[in-house]
């Protein structure tokens, strides 16, 4: 495995431990068999959820369905080693948890429509072949299809740190640009869960220009974004290569776009990294940015 490759920049030693850890302290709270793989990590925090939800609602039905299910009473939404959700708009929720809709698998959910399923396939087939496949695997084994969008139309996605493995995101009829989207939002649920792992406490007060939101954020905030932007040109640059159609052209404009961006992140990025005491994460976040600033 390549010191620069994408299975090496997402291999870090720990995480898998914190998941595992997380995960059997939860199914101590809900009573259940959970397992230790990484949807059993991503479907517990959905069961606690559930829970604690039905139980302010005082719904003792559903409460008992999230206290007794595991991943394997869920097999009729699953396509390989991942959920694949296709949620209502009216079955979204909103709550103190998250500022954004989410979704909570539950005891009516239904299973995904077959083209939903295929093109999730599709997508982390992509994915796969161009080395994000664990990555995928590790940190993003449920997704939520939210709304089918043109390829045009503005794209929104994102992942919730209560909801750690889960991605929400809009997505078009082209695998390459879902896979896109599942390696953006799987690289943040990987940087809150090595955070957490590696003990890493960032200061909130310290603040950097991030040209993605074209505003300051915090320490956290702006590294988010350099490592997840950086996954996804590192994925476009390959994908591009054997692309064909309109989603050329889609690739070719997310690169564009990339390139100006971080050539504006260049100069504060040691700085910011210099706040990560983690030598693992810091090294992995800078190869990773080193690797999208230097030849393509």
């Amino acid at each position: 495995m390549s010191a620069l490759s994408p299975e090496a920049l997402v291999t870090v030693g720990g995480i898998a431990d914190h998941q595992r850890l997380r995960t059997s302290r939860i199914a101590s709270v809900l009573g259940n068999r959970l397992g230790s793989s990484a949807l059993d990590y991503a479907v517990a925090h959905h069961l606690l959820e559930g829970a604690e939800h039905a139980a302010r609602t005082r719904h003792a039905d559903r409460l008992a369905w999230y206290r007794r299910t595991t991943v394997r009473d869920l097999t009729h939404l699953s396509a390989g080693p991942h959920l694949v959700l296709s949620p209502c708009p009216a079955d979204l929720l909103r709550s103190e948890i998250s500022e954004t809709a989410y979704y909570l698998v539950g005891p009516d959910t239904n299973p995904a429509p077959p083209e939903a399923l295929g093109l999730v396939g599709a997508a982390i087939a992509s994915a796969t072949e161009h080395g994000f496949g664990t990555l995928l695997t590790q940190h993003a084994p449920v997704v939520c299809l939210l709304n089918h969008r043109r390829l045009e139309e503005t794209l929104h996605s994102w992942a919730l740190t209560r909801l750690p493995g889960t991605v929400f995101t809009d997505y078009t009829g082209h695998p390459e640009v879902l896979a896109r989207d599942l390696i953006h939002e799987a690289a943040h649920n990987w940087l809150n869960d090595a955070l957490v792992a590696y003990d890493v406490s960032l200061p909130a007060e310290v603040t950097f220009f991030s040209p993605w939101r074209d505003t300051q954020r915090s320490v956290f905030g702006f590294l988010h974004a350099c490592w997840a932007f950086s996954l996804t040109v590192l994925y476009a640059r390959e994908a591009r290569r054997r692309a064909r159609g309109a989603v050329v052209p889609f690739l070719d404009a997310h690169l564009r776009k990339q390139a100006v961006q971080f050539a504006a992140t260049a100069k504060c990025l040691d700085q910011a990294l210099s706040y990560v005491s983690a030598n693992e994460i810091r090294e992995h976040i800078g190869r990773a940015v080193g690797k999208v600033l230097g030849p393509a």
